[in-house]
């Protein structure tokens, strides 16, 4: 599944941090990198994705 989520964030990035943990503040955090600059939240949708934490949701 962390495949589909990856490919996702490359795409849109938002779409995989809501696909890994929901509306939380990362979402949001990453709606807001995306417009200030597609790299960054890519950057931070696979970080979000790709950690080690448990997820949460």
């Amino acid at each position: 599944m962390d495949i589909l989520r990856i490919l996702a964030s490359i795409i849109l990035p938002p779409l995989g941090v809501f696909l890994e943990v929901g509306l939380t503040k990362h979402f949001w955090i990453n709606i807001v990198l995306t417009i200030l600059g597609y790299i960054p939240g890519i950057v931070h949708a696979l970080y979000i994705i790709l950690r080690d934490q448990p997820r949460t949701v």
